[in-house]
């Protein structure tokens, strides 16, 4: 479901011409720029660019897009001097509307909303982007090949026992994700199962100690990166951590960075990374 932001930028007034074919959009947000570079729009400008790529990976940013500085405080002067023809935000940055309304009109979109499915959500954004930018058979492609991804991968990963999906925030507390996350969306596509069953804020993640892992001795642990600096060789030295099953028995699954708060393409990308480190792990 889209905000009430988007909501009243898609009425007849905010709607802007799809057959301008000079046409170019900026976004903050990580979730909808990846979206739109999946769907092949032109992107004059995006937020925080090398933590895009430490964080999310791909789609990769071509050259020629301006780094609009913090996602937080974007370079207003920067996005003046070429204007795009529309802004994509998400609520959490709600308090940079007026300002950037003074730049090309803006548009949110929250796809991580409490009480909805997120992986309906994020294929409405998906349509949405399409719709908005003109782009609407570009988006129908991207979920029909996400669909089709994940048919195949559900036939092709070994079976597995429950997961742990994990990132770490520091040496000693990690999130682990569950109901209402990207991760657990893919897990569940994939006839996967997800240890963690306990509640979960919004984006899908509870924020613990390490300590609350021992609780599932059974289950794989996920490590999704980026690892914060240091974080690995204070984990090499603790006890804590050293004994923890999957740690102890090198069942661990270490996968490449998926922004756990992305659409589909960071949806293709961990199911992909996912079945690939499992089917390493499986016996022959």
């Amino acid at each position: 479901m889209l905000s009430f932001v988007a909501r009243c930028c898609l009425t007849a007034a905010c709607l802007l011409p799809l057959s301008n074919a000079h046409a170019q959009w900026a976004t903050i947000n990580w979730t909808i720029a990846e979206t739109l570079l999946a769907i092949d729009v032109s992107l004059i400008g995006t937020a925080q660019q090398n933590g895009y790529h430490e964080w999310v990976g791909e789609p990769r940013i071509p050259d020629g897009v301006a780094d609009l500085g913090l996602r937080s405080q974007p370079n207003l002067e920067l996005m003046a001097q070429s204007p795009p023809t529309q802004t994509f935000i998400s609520p959490m940055f709600a308090s940079l509307t007026e300002r950037l309304e003074r730049i090309a009109p803006v548009t949110s979109f929250s796809p991580y909303s409490p009480g909805t499915h997120t992986w309906q959500e994020i294929q409405t954004l998906t349509r949405q982007l399409g719709e908005l930018t003109g782009h609407r058979l570009q988006a129908a492609q991207l979920i029909n090949e996400t669909h089709a991804l994940m048919d195949t991968l559900s036939q092709q990963r070994p079976d597995a026992p429950p997961l742990l999906m994990v990132q770490f925030m520091d040496a000693r507390h990690v999130r682990i994700f569950g109901g209402n996350s990207l991760y657990n969306a893919v897990l569940e596509r994939i006839n996967l199962t997800n240890a963690w069953e306990r509640p979960t804020n919004a984006w899908g993640f509870s924020l613990v100690g390490i300590e609350a892992l021992y609780d599932y001795p059974e289950a794989t642990l996920v490590v999704i990166e980026p690892v914060p600096a240091g974080v690995e060789d204070t984990l090499a030295k603790s006890g804590l951590w050293q004994h923890l099953p999957s740690v102890k028995n090198a069942t661990l699954l270490r996968l490449p960075p998926v922004w756990s708060f992305g659409a589909l393409p960071s949806a293709q990308r961990f199911a992909r990374e996912l079945v690939s480190a499992l089917t390493s792990r499986a016996p022959p």
